[in-house]
């Protein structure tokens, strides 16, 4: 069940067109596996076998349900299959699946939730633990998102090409909030999400592949990653690429991702995906940074995505590269950024290169309070202690 939940649980979703009773059956299914594989021993295929059971009990299931027309299509479809053999493979449906849960219908964290739920098996507990939520607050969210699947119509289906790009990019996104949640997540979670969130977007590259985009968010995933073990110093602060030993990189993910990012770049398919792995890789350019072509980047980067966000980036990484006073200036028209603690970091740290101390040390302090981690805030911390001697520069 632990390794295809996600797949039987997919073609269950797709042919009921409601995730909840596809994961109400399907764990009937088990229960029954449990008595009668205990009793008869394994079937040829188990897969095959809880697929056509779970099918079963969903048909008792619908037959004993106020009738609607869609639950009179999910049982013509059901019926239908119900009747064939029992598959010896059961096909992978689970894009299908992941573009339901990621949906722009839902909102951004309960797609989350429910893509870790339903395609990669956590369970609600691990999933509020992860997003410091109280697990009840969490299983209702999850109701609710299988819920609006169900009410709203949302098809199990891959979006046609007129539509790809966008969804994609909300799939895309989803995925990769999962491994940022992961990335700055302590040693003790139970569930590495890091690792969830690769699964999942290896899974997409394998059922959609020669797709650069999928390439290019895997690619900055695994350089991303790569530099994990890294990214907190002996005194528990957080540390920039700059400043990161070396030593402990991951080099087998580092090339992988270089190599998964020059073929998507090879394809000639220029997408926001692809600039942010390109972008990762200048981090951990020899013997530093490549500050100017990681601005140039972010300019590329804009055009795609002119948020405030992507311009504060741009902005640490144009005074990174030689020009502080114009991206401080820069900064300086950020004002729908006050709510949003990175901005106080950079702000403190440009404040800093370009010599006022007063308010570098302000700009600190409201960062420092707001920091979302103990190694965060010590770095910050330490930056603000360093600006005698002429640190407080980002770096990252």
């Amino acid at each position: 069940m632990r390794a295809d939940r996600g797949r039987l649980l997919s073609v269950l979703a797709a042919g009921l067109r409601d995730l909840s009773l596809a994961e109400e059956v399907l764990q009937e299914a088990a229960v029954s596996a449990l008595s009668h594989w205990g009793r008869a021993g394994l079937p040829a295929s188990p897969q095959g076998w809880l697929l056509q059971v779970a099918r079963r009990k969903a048909i008792d299931r619908l037959r004993g349900a106020k009738r609607s027309n869609r639950h009179a299509q999910a049982l013509t479809v059901l019926a239908r299959d119900e009747a064939a053999p029992e598959p010896d493979a059961i096909p992978d449906e689970r894009l299908r699946l992941i573009f339901a849960c990621c949906h722009p219908a839902l909102e951004p964290k309960s797609r989350v939730a429910l893509t870790l739920r339903t395609v990669c098996g956590l369970t609600t507990p691990e999933i509020a633990r992860a997003f410091l939520d109280a697990e009840p607050t969490m299983g209702q969210r999850i109701s609710r998102a299988k819920a609006k699947i169900t009410a709203a119509g949302i098809p199990f289906a891959i979006p046609e090409d007129d539509h790809w790009a966008e969804r994609l990019e909300t799939v895309l996104t989803t995925i990769y909030l999962i491994f940022t949640t992961g990335y700055v997540a302590g040693p003790d979670e139970p569930r590495d999400l890091c690792l969830e969130a690769e699964y999942l977007m290896r899974l997409i590259d394998r059922l959609r592949p020669e797709d650069a985009e999928i390439e290019g968010a895997l690619a900055m995933m695994l350089l991303t990653a790569a530099r994990r073990a890294a990214r907190i110093g002996a005194d528990g602060a957080s540390l920039p690429p700059s400043e990161q030993d070396r030593r402990l990189w991951d080099h087998a993910r580092i090339s992988e991702g270089r190599d998964i990012l020059a073929r998507a770049v090879a394809r000639r398919r220029p997408g926001p995906f692809q600039i942010k792995a390109a972008i990762a890789d200048c981090q951990m350019a020899e013997p530093r940074p490549d500050w100017p072509q990681i601005a140039a980047l972010y300019g590329a980067l804009l055009r795609f995505e002119p948020t405030p966000v992507v311009q504060l980036n741009a902005a640490v990484a144009i005074a990174e590269a030689g020009d502080p006073a114009r991206g401080l200036a820069m900064v300086e028209t950020l004002s729908d950024l006050a709510d949003y603690q990175p901005f106080h970091a950079a702000r403190a740290a440009l404040l800093a290169m370009t010599g006022d101390h007063q308010g570098a040390i302000a700009a600190y302090q409201h960062a420092i309070a707001t920091a979302q981690t103990p190694a965060e805030a010590l770095f910050l911390t330490r930056r603000m202690e360093g600006l005698g001697s002429g640190q407080g520069a980002l770096g990252a």
